[in-house]
């Protein structure tokens, strides 16, 4: 259930969340059931003002035409993909602050990072995003393997919750997400983008484990359609 008084975090399975405070909500990177075949939310379940978009990969913009069109929200990412998933949009509002811009929202601020992966689009480039919302910071990194700037990011900003793919086929795994960890100096990690399919099929339990071994940082294991008070 959402806390009117403080940000809240809701996992939708793979790589789409939402935060929500009051009456501003953003999701990232929206793949809804039944697409997502972990996802209990569908598109026509989400409110928001606010769209996040990594890539063009269908795993995370299949449902921003509906989700999008419904709220009237508004599409933030790089220009060129922003612009690509707007085209199944008309009329949508496009935010596009580029890479290495850090951006204030009515929340907070965006700001768009770098990410090491495929975009979907010819091209464009994928990106992670830093958002502060309210409090609170959340680094979203989107589908990205392990690259050593992931310490500068954890000196640009300070990071209460790094959400990391583990997945180790398409994004980085279990090893190296322990490492991006260290590098970005989170105070927890929130591990996406696994199980969703066999190739993906990773143990959350594991790799809390290994971190906390390696870093004692926590490790916050979220079923699809859980919630976290930030």
């Amino acid at each position: 259930m959402v806390n009117a008084n403080k940000p809240v975090l809701k996992f939708h399975g793979h790589g789409c969340l939402q935060l929500t405070k009051g009456d501003v909500s953003l999701i990232v990177d929206p793949f809804l059931a039944p697409n997502n075949p972990v996802a209990q939310a569908k598109a026509a379940d989400i409110i928001c003002k606010y769209v996040l978009v990594t890539h063009g990969h269908p795993d995370h913009c299949a449902d921003v035409p509906e989700v999008v069109t419904n709220n009237k929200a508004m599409i933030v990412g790089t220009f060129e993909v922003a612009n690509e998933v707007a085209k199944s949009c008309p009329g949508a509002s496009v935010d596009t602050p580029g890479f290495g811009a850090k951006k204030e929202y009515e929340f907070g601020f965006i700001r768009v990072t770098p990410a090491w992966h495929g975009s979907g689009i010819a091209g464009a480039l994928p990106c992670g995003f830093i958002v502060k919302f309210y409090e609170k910071v959340i680094y979203f990194a989107g589908d990205t393997g392990l690259f050593l700037d992931m310490k500068l990011l954890g000196q640009l900003e300070e990071i209460d919750y790094a959400v990391l793919p583990i997945g180790n086929y398409f994004t980085m795994g279990p090893d190296d997400a322990v490492l991006a960890a260290e590098f970005l100096n989170a105070k927890a990690v929130i591990p996406v983008h696994y199980n969703t399919w066999p190739p993906i099929e990773q143990d959350p339990v594991a790799f809390k484990d290994k971190l906390k071994a390696k870093a004692d940082i926590p490790v916050i294991i979220l079923d699809p359609g859980a919630e976290l008070v930030l």
